[in-house]
């Protein structure tokens, strides 16, 4: 499984991104994909995750919800992020991770693919 991320830059406060993570290569029957994120000197945080079996399942941290919207692509084994009211504090490099859960987990450790990682910089 390859993951691919795109689509971080640098924005001002109150601006908007949308992150893409394309998935290639064979996938889990039924698998979890999530968006973390990664400041300089934390450790990496959940963002949100979106299951691909049955309705979709969504979760988002609690920082993100009502700015954040993960979505997903079938046909093209795509899941995006859209990020809008963006906040210095959201600065990060935002990784795609991909796992074989029914439903989205905030561990870690329960993805087994990553991708490269996407810098995302919000100005004040």
């Amino acid at each position: 499984v390859q993951l691919v991320a795109s689509g971080g830059g640098l924005v001002q406060a109150g601006g908007s991104l949308r992150l893409s993570c394309a998935a290639s290569g064979p996938t889990f029957s039924s698998y979890t994909t999530g968006w973390f994120r990664q400041a300089p000197g934390k450790e990496r945080e959940f963002v949100a995750g979106i299951s691909w079996s049955g309705g979709g399942s969504i979760y988002y941290a609690d920082s993100v919800k009502g700015r954040f919207t993960i979505s997903r692509d079938n046909a093209k084994n795509t899941v995006y992020l859209q990020m809008n009211s963006l906040k210095p504090e959201d600065t990060a490099v935002y990784y795609c991770g991909i796992g074989p859960r029914l439903e989205p987990s905030r561990r870690v450790g329960d993805y087994d693919y990553w991708g490269q990682g996407t810098q995302v910089t919000v100005s004040s």
